[in-house]
């Protein structure tokens, strides 16, 4: 067999040191980007301030004082809409927590009980599942222990989510006020901030894990099936948290944008984020609590949960028999490697090459994907030569499967550029510099209904890359290493994470600098910069949810396995009726769900668009600006219809598999989980792709960049007004339905293993 070179104590520093490193190195970013000054006064860009005195204080200066931008009113607005948009979103999280959390409470002791009735809550030790010879801690032990990790997970979960928030919040008023200075300059503080939440988030997600897999071997010493089975609540526990926070968010955030947009443009003629808006504030409050806090908890618990179930399958094959601890831990070594390899990535965003042009924008967003999965490779490359046996066997369904270790490096490999390839099919059809985008833009001259049709078209077709990427990276990796290589081959797509979530959390960042320079007034060239922007963090959104979604399609793939050899099923033989109504009933379940938040989002959009339009009825001098709109009541609109709707969708998730497991078995347990993961990819690819190219097409025709785009008139032609509707159609689609369907797939197949 071999053992690896790198010795068990170097796998026990390497580990916490990159998480260490990691947070560091976010808390350094955040300094860079508190030194953006939000008090108004003359330091605002005068020489020195910058520390490069001479000529770059001098020429920032002068060019404020040209454009006559030197306004203290302009900063202390700035502050006022940040502070505003803050408090919005921080008590919306509180809100939401705090219902969250008595959910929280409830399902650790529904676990508890689960888990612990198995032996009827006896205290005696048992024969192991798979080595009947030995003796293995009790089923109580189990349950005490899922349960308190269920609860790590989630806790970081809901950590990882509302620090995202904080950042994205603290930064989106400093953004704009880069923006003055050119559009480099807020570039970098945009992707700063996001680098924040992002090298956060890895690294604690990391070392909880870490930490918490060495206080559990305290009590199970040798037992490590025992021991990485009760690991398995930590990615329950994050996931479930994230399902909440997605729905949830996804629902605020959405019910503002529609109703904003339909009272706004469509009606009244005014811009997107007019402070006469009365939903203005919900809207950029939303964009911070769906994107950021929600897209946080879902990669923490895509994240969690690859590791969980590569741990699982490792813990009964030769590295958990024999007790090899390096090679055990190989999937968080490759996590903590990524942390660092992201830490150079990030550096050639800021500080290596700087951007001078709007056009740069996109093109080092890309390079940023590149370079991280070209130096990862690398990475992966070091790690399985060093951290695993030259051979070894993989537990396959009953019996042990031998595997070298450049078969693994294949396996992790092999979804890392999986990870990459949907990325950039994923930008092809969002971003409107290609073809797909401009012809839906084109259609619109002919009104929304060919909008509609060109979009849900390109929705459709943008499934095809992607699945097929899956589908290899599925095939390469199984026929090497069983379920543990698709396990290591989701972790591969993960496990540049930080950059990942820098470049996605960018996206909400822009957005909201962009809505704050029209609230405060700024000149036009000023919110041209921020559009630029903007529009480029739209396609990086959809390129973070393609991310999302492939790996949950391969996480929930090798949960699924885990499920499978945990509950001692060798075969699913679609040909029995158990098996298949099973099918049919689970792929039918992503539609049930996406009704259900498609028309959460709907009834709540009414509800908004009467109060919009209420108070541009009845207050007096709230057109021609001299009154001012009554935000808070939007606020709490939105507010209450999230935390009323989210719990339907969510129940529906939590409940189905425990539903099914009891009535009709674990054969047909394992048809529900089949079907639901074959449909539900389908949809979540189609529905973010298709949102985003609306949304984008909308851009295009309000740029104006190109012969084309102007053709199709300025604001408020009829062409665009046919953009706007497609817009506010895929809003639901891209940021409510979609990524929550990523979680409905990984959710169902983590409860079931647990």
């Amino acid at each position: 067999m071999g053992s690896s070179i790198l010795p068990d104590l170097g796998a026990e520093i390497l580990i916490p040191v990159c998480a260490v490193i990691g947070i560091f190195f976010s808390l350094a970013q955040w300094l860079l980007v508190s030194k953006v000054k939000l008090s108004p006064g003359r330091d605002s860009g005068s020489p020195g301030n910058n520390g490069a005195g001479g000529k770059n204080g001098y020429s920032d200066y002068l060019i404020e004082e040209e454009e006559g931008l030197n306004d203290h009113n302009v900063v202390i607005k700035c502050a006022e809409i940040q502070t505003a948009i803050s408090e919005g979103a921080t008590s919306f999280l509180f809100t939401e927590y705090q219902y969250v959390g008595i959910f929280m409470v409830a399902f650790a002791i529904l676990i508890f009980l689960f888990l612990g009735s198995v032996e009827g809550f006896s205290t005696k030790s048992q024969p192991c599942t798979y080595d009947k010879s030995k003796m293995c801690k009790p089923a109580l032990a189990t349950a005490i222990f899922s349960t308190v990790s269920f609860l790590l997970g989630a806790v970081t979960s809901v950590v990882s989510g509302f620090l995202g928030m904080k950042i994205a919040t603290y930064a989106n008023a400093r953004t704009t006020l880069e923006a003055r200075k050119g559009v480099g300059k807020a570039f970098i503080t945009a992707f700063r901030s996001g680098a924040v939440m992002g090298f956060l988030l890895a690294a604690n997600g990391l070392l909880v894990l870490y930490i918490a897999i060495n206080l559990f071997k305290l009590y199970y010493g040798d037992d490590w099936g025992g021991l990485f089975e009760a690991i398995t609540g930590y990615g329950l526990g994050g996931s479930s948290m994230a399902l909440f926070g997605r729905v949830g968010g996804g629902i605020y955030t959405k019910a503002a944008d529609v109703g904003a947009d339909l009272v706004g443009k469509v009606e009244r003629n005014i811009p997107e984020d007019d402070p006469r808006n009365p939903a203005v504030i919900a809207d950029n409050v939303g964009d911070n609590v769906g994107d950021i806090a929600g897209m946080g908890s879902d990669l923490f618990g895509s994240y969690a949960e690859s590791s969980c179930a590569a741990l699982v399958v490792a813990s009964i094959s030769s590295f958990g028999i024999n007790h090899e601890l390096t090679p055990m831990l190989y999937p968080l070594i490759i996590s903590s490697v990524g942390i660092i390899v992201c830490l150079i990535t990030t550096l050639f965003a800021t500080d290596f090459f700087e951007i001078k042009a709007v056009k740069e924008i996109e093109p080092s967003l890309k390079r940023q994907l590149i370079i991280s999965t070209v130096l990862m490779t690398i990475g992966i490359g070091i790690v399985s030569w060093v951290a695993l046996p030259s051979s070894f066997t993989i537990f396959n369904f009953g019996d042990q499967k031998a595997v070298k270790n450049w078969q693994l490096f294949l396996c992790v490999a092999v979804g890392l550029w999986a990870g990459l390839i949907i990325g950039f099919v994923t930008e092809y059809y969002t971003s409107n510099a290609y073809s797909p985008v401009q012809d839906v833009a084109d259609s619109c001259r002919t009104g929304a209904a060919t909008n509609v049709i060109f979009g849900l078209a390109l929705g459709y077709k943008s499934c095809i890359i992607p699945i097929f990427a899956i589908a290899m990276s599925i095939f390469v990796s199984f026929s090497f290493a069983a379920m543990y290589g698709i396990a290591v081959a989701a972790l591969g797509m993960l496990s540049t994470i930080a950059t990942g979530l820098a470049i996605d959390a960018y996206g909400p960042i822009s957005d909201n600098a962009g809505g704050i320079a029209e609230m405060a007034g700024m000149s036009h060239r000023i919110r041209e910069r921020t559009d630029a922007l903007d529009a480029a963090g739209n396609t990086t959104a959809a390129i973070g949810k393609g991310f999302a979604i492939g790996s949950a399609a391969l996480v929930s793939l090798a949960l699924f396995g885990a499920f499978v050899s945990r509950a001692a099923i060798s075969t699913v033989d679609v040909l029995t009726p158990k098996v298949f109504i099973g099918l049919l009933v689970g792929a039918m379940l992503p539609y049930w769900f996406s009704a259900m938040t498609m028309k959460s989002v709907g009834s709540a959009a009414l509800k908004m668009v009467e109060e919009v339009r209420r108070q541009f009825n009845t207050i007096p001098g709230l057109m021609e600006g001299t009154a001012k709109p009554d935000y808070a009541t939007c606020v709490k609109i939105s507010t209450d219809a999230s935390i009323k709707e989210m719990i339907p969708p969510g129940a529906l998730v939590m409940l189905t598999p425990l539903i099914v497991g009891i009535f009709f078995g674990v054969e047909t347990l394992s048809g529900v989980l089949a079907g639901s993961l074959v449909s539900g990819v389908q949809i979540a690819i189609s529905a973010s792709n298709t949102g985003g190219a609306w949304d984008n097409a909308k851009k295009y025709i309000e740029a104006g960049a190109s012969e084309h785009a102007r053709t199709l008139g300025p604001k408020g032609s009829e062409p665009h007004k046919a953009a706007v509707i497609g817009d506010t159609i895929g809003d639901p689609l891209k940021d409510t339905s979609g990524p929550s369907l990523n979680i409905l797939i990984k959710l169902m197949a983590v409860e079931s293993l647990v």
